[in-house]
């Protein structure tokens, strides 16, 4: 209990610290409404609510099982992970978000154990109602990629 509450209390630092370091960040253009500093800051608050949640609950959280080992099969299952973040890093730009999001996210539900059809089906689902609410509501531009014929 305590090794998790001094983990919260020292991440509750690093995010005020991040969060002192990004407050004074202005772009010289912004083609976005709420310009490049909401973001990091929004998210920064909400990690630190958590944290602060994290610090200050009156019991420990217990888990059913034991943690499970970092054995060879975990650290093939990261270092996929990170694999895939990296190729949808690179392919972001060139197809776009909605292709680059469901070829990546398909392979990542994948390998958390979602089956074949569901994967497709949500991930596809994901990656379109995604860009729609960033791109469309939210006014933050996403690149279509090869789909860029298909816009308006």
């Amino acid at each position: 209990m305590l090794v998790q509450r001094v983990f919260a209390a020292a991440m509750l630092a690093v995010c005020a610290a991040l969060a002192v370091m990004a407050w004074p960040y202005q772009a010289p253009f912004s083609y976005e409404p709420v310009g490049p500093r909401a973001y990091p800051l929004l998210m920064l608050g909400l990690m630190g609510l958590a944290l602060l949640y994290l610090l200050i609950r009156p019991t420990p959280i217990v888990h059913s099982e034991d943690e499970p080992p970092l054995d060879a099969p975990t650290l093939k299952k990261i270092a996929a992970c990170i694999v895939l973040l990296l190729v949808f890093a690179g392919l972001f730009e060139p197809l776009g978000f909605i292709l680059s999001s469901a070829l990546i996210g398909i392979p990542m539900a994948r390998l958390y154990g979602g089956k074949w059809l569901p994967s497709i089906v949500i991930v596809g689902a994901m990656s379109v109602l995604l860009y729609i609410l960033f791109d469309r509501v939210m006014d933050v531009p996403l690149p279509l990629g090869v789909l860029s014929a298909l816009e308006n």
